[in-house]
């Protein structure tokens, strides 16, 4: 065997062996890519499950009356979010029981199928980000029924994330009544372009050498001209 065969057979074992390593490095990319991905909705889930703790036991260390009254708004405030994203068959519901001798609180989304109710977890629910909506309107029932009454802004980041963009317009009207309502400045992080349109101020924060920048895109026009 000549040394021309013998470098021909080299060349094709490191073709092979190159070939193998994109092979290997595509698979490795996209099993990142997936792990990714999980990561990211995991912590959107725990983001969700520490709301739902937190208003479970806010209602369950309130008194009975305390308690009624805070369910009853929390449900109304939920309720009308649905209602202005998606329509008026949606409704919100709590549910108190006993456990152990320890009030339970469980949370169902409500919707006319054909004059029969369908109740469904906010988790489990199907369809336009219902638990986002869900969710953005319970961080917002928490805030405003604890006491003492936070002060300060509602910060959201990527509030609607996976709300379809024909309901996005309707969650930002939602967030502009919400904050006429109880007197708040809303600040929220986005990347979508119908929440930056709708809103009274807007800003593009780029990155670009190690070092934000920011850049207004719309100013509130306070008649100054």
């Amino acid at each position: 065997m000549g040394k021309g065969q013998d470098l021909a057979i080299l060349e094709e074992h490191l073709a092979r062996a190159r070939e193998e390593a994109w092979v290997r490095r595509a698979k490795r990319d996209e099993l990142t890519r997936l792990l990714e991905e999980v990561e990211k909705r995991l912590a959107e889930q725990t983001k969700r499950r520490d709301v739902y703790d937190k208003v479970r036991v806010l209602l369950q260390q309130s008194a009975e009356h305390a308690r009624s009254q805070a369910k009853a708004q929390m449900e109304t405030l939920v309720t009308n979010a649905l209602q202005y994203v998606f329509g008026s068959l949606f409704r919100f519901e709590i549910e108190l029981m006993e456990h152990g001798g320890k009030p339970i609180a469980e949370f169902y989304v409500i919707t006319d199928w054909e004059g029969t109710p369908v109740k469904t977890k906010p988790q489990e629910a199907r369809g336009g980000g219902i638990v986002d909506i869900t969710s953005l309107a319970l961080r917002v029932a928490l805030i405003e029924t604890f006491r003492p009454l936070p002060a300060g802004p509602l910060i959201l980041d990527e509030p609607g994330k996976h709300v379809s963009q024909e309901y996005i317009l309707p969650m930002l009207e939602f967030l502009k009544s919400t904050g006429e309502m109880f007197g708040r400045q809303i600040i929220l992080v986005t990347h979508d372009p119908h929440l930056t349109e709708g809103a009274d101020q807007a800003f593009e924060v780029r990155i670009k050498g190690g070092a934000s920048t920011v850049r207004p895109l719309r100013l509130l026009d306070n008649g100054t001209g």
